[in-house]
């Protein structure tokens, strides 16, 4: 079934990136955040889990109402009143759609046979690993790391081999001699690629990539790339995906992504993966189907509306990020100095470096309990993470600045125990 078949556009507007108000139904103000509503709705776990008076900024959920040409459709769908068994014999619309998104916006040509749908990014993730490798295998992984990856590679029995991100003056970076050394000496069989990185924001470069490209086919590595984020690079910071280096390293990689991080669409639970290894992508066809969870009509329509439909709101949204990205980056430096940083290049996940103010391992629980403030705790992405807290921008400037204001007065108030 195509995606015109499906109820949605068979492709995105071409102008969207360079009218990013074209096909708007009205002008989107990101600043109309109310934290009351965002409290009181039923769909946004990042408020509805925080204490009252504390406000939120840990979980990786935007403020934002979805984008209206994806509620629009949603409500021509449950209008027809004709929810039931979808038909796709070749795979859902998603296959094709998310082809024709990579060629358009990254210039990578996968065909969508490969593809493959999940319930989320992590499912694709954990499953690759559980069929791609065994237990006592070496997974290399860039830390601090994402806690589900970590948490999922233990409770499958699987070492983590890391790659440490050191902080320069340039930004963070790994040490491929290092890297090199501690894949040959452990024997490690994959890589779980996180690019754009979550928590530091890095988006990897084409020099690194290719290093990365090269051991992998040294060792004969499986590659798993959680690309979630691609959508939320800051210029000029461009996304490349790993697949698209060459045919060689395609066909070892193992591509995830999904809408609902750019477009906030987090309940969903749709994604999709490009499965490059022919023995990978039959292990999962073997499958029984379902054991694993599988996608639903909701989801699967939200994303091609999404990517069809929503990249004007797309490139709306990712000024506003940029611009409270850079208020956060303003305000750090000029009130708060003893927080250091590095911009995120992609996503509106900052990780802040609060070790000089003698917090100990989770500064976060110090915000929380005494600014009432909550962040990402540092040490739940394992190495590395201690002294760290992840914050999220992805709101208005106002509750940015209350937000903001709240870690300054707790910094000052506890300046004479430093």
């Amino acid at each position: 079934m195509s995606a015109s078949e499906f109820g949605v556009s068979e492709k995105a507007d071409e102008s969207a990136e360079d009218s990013p108000e074209a096909g708007l139904p009205r002008l989107v103000d990101f600043d109309e955040v109310d934290p009351g509503v965002l409290r009181s709705g039923a769909g946004l776990k990042k408020w509805r889990q925080t204490a009252a008076g504390v406000l939120p900024a840990g979980l990786a959920e935007m403020d934002f109402p979805v984008a209206e040409p994806v509620r629009e459709g949603l409500r021509r769908l449950l209008g027809e009143g004709l929810l039931g068994y979808p038909y796709w014999p070749d795979g859902s619309p998603l296959r094709e759609v998310f082809a024709e998104r990579m060629a358009k916006r990254y210039d990578w040509r996968p065909q969508p046979g490969p593809v493959r749908e999940f319930a989320t990014v992590t499912q694709g993730v954990h499953l690759a690993l559980h069929l791609g490798t065994e237990p006592g295998d070496a997974v290399a992984v860039h830390t601090p790391v994402y806690g589900p990856f970590r948490d999922g590679l233990a409770r499958m029995g699987r070492r983590l081999v890391p790659i440490p991100l050191h902080d320069t003056p340039q930004g963070w970076a790994w040490d491929p001699d290092l890297l090199a050394k501690a894949v040959a000496d452990s024997g490690c069989r994959a890589l779980v690629l996180v690019n754009p990185h979550n928590p530091t924001g890095r988006m990897f470069h084409r020099a690194e990539l290719l290093q990365l490209a090269e051991l992998a086919e040294r060792h004969d590595l499986l590659v798993i790339s959680d690309e979630i984020h691609a959508d939320l690079a800051h210029a000029p910071h461009h996304h490349i995906p790993f697949a698209s280096l060459g045919p060689e390293i395609e066909q070892r990689t193992v591509t995830l992504t999904s809408a609902t991080k750019a477009f906030n669409l987090a309940g969903i639970r749709c994604a999709v993966g490009h499965l490059g290894p022919a023995r990978l992508r039959a292990a999962v066809d073997e499958q029984p189907v379902e054991l694993y969870g599988a996608v639903n009509v909701l989801g699967v329509h939200a994303s091609l509306l999404a990517w069809t439909e929503g990249d004007a709101w797309l490139a709306a949204v990712r000024r506003h990020l940029a611009g409270v990205r850079d208020r956060l980056t303003a305000t750090l430096a000029d009130r708060l100095p003893g927080i250091a940083h590095h911009p995120p290049e992609g996503s509106y996940l900052a990780w802040l470096d609060c070790r000089a103010l003698g917090w100990g391992k989770d500064p976060a629980a110090r915000f929380r309990e005494r600014g009432a403030v909550e962040l990402g705790p540092g040490p739940g992405f394992g190495p590395g993470g201690h002294g760290f807290v992840r914050l999220n921008f992805a709101t208005s400037a106002a509750v940015l600045d209350e937000l903001l204001d709240r870690l300054v007065h707790c910094v000052a108030a506890e300046e004479p125990a430093c």
